[in-house]
């Protein structure tokens, strides 16, 4: 009658996943039992701890790698090379935010010709025909429709970014991503809009005979990103704020609405006081604004309001990521 095979044990003080065969001398001894399978007398020096144990009748275990995730211990910028390794969800969301933003709507994306040409009416005719506020020799439409092309890009951008971590709650506590994709997402997601606008601006532009030359073009995309860094930063701070206090969000249309006054959409900067220019370019849209004039429309630039934009809208992107990545360890627990 055959008998079962004598299973093998890992002993004391063999390596992890070896095996002894009970045949072989050894100082361990062996028993025969009524299942078939070996027992043996173990010492007080054939104890192993609790861990060996578990090895060796898990070896599969000894081989898995456990992956601890943690909190930077220090100030850090963006981690590109994370964000490109998350570039298909990045993708995903940029997508997802255009399609939620023109779901069950009858005119869909015309809306992004709507609301800048009703703005540019509106303006034309209170601030250009009513108040005289001069245009710098521009038609006024042309003239503020330059403006509202990034301001509107910018404040859809800044408002989507704001609000992005709350609308996003139930991903943050459930699965581990870069955070700081969920902000800059709006932000890619507005250049469709954009790119909208800009078309209708080079309509607008012929109709009143004026043509862009092909040097200032390539003006547009480097304004355009100083635009997204400032977009950037100030949404990092807000939705990193807003996530924590509620507040924040009844706030942020008040604080676009004075920004966009705050910024020469109806007037031009050289309507400013000189003494107050510097001044009045810390708001980073300033120079945007008077950049796109100065390159497709050609009204006189201020090359240093420029300058200082520039740099402004750098700090904020600087500060608003860093910002937003000391304080998203919190942002499970208050989601």
């Amino acid at each position: 009658m055959a008998t079962n095979p004598i299973d093998p044990v890992q002993t004391a003080g063999s390596p992890i996943g070896s095996t002894v065969d009970p045949s072989q001398p050894s100082d361990v001894s062996w028993n025969g039992t009524a299942n078939g399978r070996a027992a043996r007398s173990v010492g007080s020096a054939d104890i192993q701890p609790i861990n060996t144990l578990q090895s060796a009748l898990h070896p599969s275990a000894a081989s898995e790698t456990l992956t601890v995730i943690e909190p930077a211990r220090r100030l850090a910028l963006v981690d590109l090379r994370e964000l490109w390794a998350y570039r298909g969800l990045f993708l995903f969301l940029a997508v997802r935010d255009i399609k939620l933003r023109y779901a069950q709507t009858v005119l869909g994306v015309a809306w992004a010709l709507i609301q800048p040409v009703l703005t540019m009416i509106v303006f034309t005719v209170i601030f250009g025909n009513f108040a005289k506020i001069p245009s710098e020799g521009v038609p006024y439409p042309v003239f503020t429709l330059a403006a509202l092309v990034m301001w509107t890009y910018f404040a859809n951008s800044l408002s989507g970014a704001s609000n992005s971590l709350i609308l996003n709650s139930n991903l943050i506590t459930k699965v581990y991503f870069p955070r700081i994709a969920i902000p800059l997402a709006p932000i890619f997601a507005g250049l469709l809009d954009f790119a909208i606008s800009l078309v209708l601006l080079f309509v607008v532009m012929l109709g009143f005979r004026m043509v862009p030359s092909v040097e200032s073009l390539l003006v547009v995309p480097v304004l355009l990103l100083v635009t997204m860094m400032a977009a950037a930063g100030v949404g990092c701070w807000l939705a990193a704020l807003n996530i924590q206090y509620r507040d924040v969000r009844y706030v942020t249309p008040f604080v676009i609405q004075v920004w966009m006054y705050a910024s020469p959409i109806v007037y031009p900067i050289s309507s400013i006081p000189p003494a107050y220019r510097p001044w009045f370019a810390l708001n980073p849209m300033t120079g945007v604004i008077d950049g796109v004039r100065a390159s497709l429309l050609g009204t006189p630039a201020d090359w240093s309001a420029i300058a200082i934009s520039a740099s402004i809208s750098a700090a904020l992107f600087l500060g608003g990521t860093l910002f937003f990545q000391r304080t998203e360890r919190r942002f499970a627990d208050v989601a």
